[in-house]
């Protein structure tokens, strides 16, 4: 599960880059009932969603020509620059050096994975990330789609020390691999990657990429608010076993993120 209690490598933070803020800020308090706070024109048009009080995430405009519109997923660290050195000892690329939002705030970089997958850091200061997790409205896990599972596996437990474990898929359906965050318990398992051939990767040109999980009470409940908002279903809902029921949406601008109704537990 993903937990505000931040540990090195584990998710504590993520925003949108969308091409209109107002419009992914109406979809996605639409859909989740979250609140978009702007921190004002000195950011760039950059601000958070809150859901009950708490911050769930940020968005801001697209900043890089010729991106698409996507969720960018941001890790713990300790110490950024030193990230961004094993990122590159790695053979991965430093996209956004480590930078700091405000004075004591905390710092972020943003990488790319020897496969092409655009993942981020993120450094506490007095801004600590996420605070609220693994609920409904709530990043609940985080996915890769990667061409290279075994490489993909080795750069990240290179730069984060993951764990990972492997499971089968149903019916034949290839190999999930469960990653936990370094010397912590299968309790805190946060996500998974699956190998995937690039035709399968469309949205994002045959490349690698990262997507958040959000927690539902009634998925095909959210899943008809994405509908009635202008989003898309690529998949779904449908019943995963021992998981729940899931579906994988695009928002309308083509961003995309899965919606998890999580199965009973006992």
């Amino acid at each position: 599960m993903i937990t505000t209690d931040f540990v090195p490598g584990s998710p504590s933070w993520l925003d949108l880059g969308s091409p209109d803020t107002a419009a992914a800020a109406r979809f996605y308090g639409a859909v989740f009932g979250w609140e978009f706070q702007s921190h004002g024109p000195e950011t760039g048009g950059y601000g958070v969603f809150r859901l009950g009080g708490r911050t769930v995430a940020g968005l801001g405009p697209l900043t890089e020509e010729g991106a698409r519109s996507a969720w960018m997923i941001y890790f713990r660290a300790a110490d950024a620059d030193a990230t961004a050195a094993a990122v590159r000892d790695a053979g991965g690329t430093v996209r956004v050096a480590p930078m700091g939002p405000g004075e004591g705030e905390g710092r972020m970089a943003q990488f790319t994975d020897p496969q092409g997958g655009q993942f981020a850091v993120f450094q506490p200061g007095t801004y600590p990330g996420l605070e609220a997790a693994d609920e409904a409205g709530t990043l609940s896990w985080t996915e890769l789609y990667t061409t290279d599972a075994a490489a993909a596996k080795q750069f990240y437990g290179t730069v984060f020390g993951w764990a990972t474990e492997d499971i089968p898929l149903p019916g034949g359906g290839g190999t999930y691999s469960l990653i936990t965050p370094a010397g912590q318990g299968k309790e805190r398992m946060q996500g998974g990657l699956m190998e995937l051939p690039s035709e399968h990767l469309a949205l994002n040109g045959g490349r690698p990429y990262w997507h958040p999980v959000f927690g539902s009470e009634d998925c095909d409940a959210t899943v008809a608010k994405v509908v009635e908002g202008g989003g898309t279903v690529q998949m779904g809902p449908e019943d995963a076993e021992g998981v729940g029921r899931l579906a994988v949406c695009l928002d309308p601008a083509g961003a995309d993120f899965v919606v998890l109704q999580p199965e009973p537990q006992g």
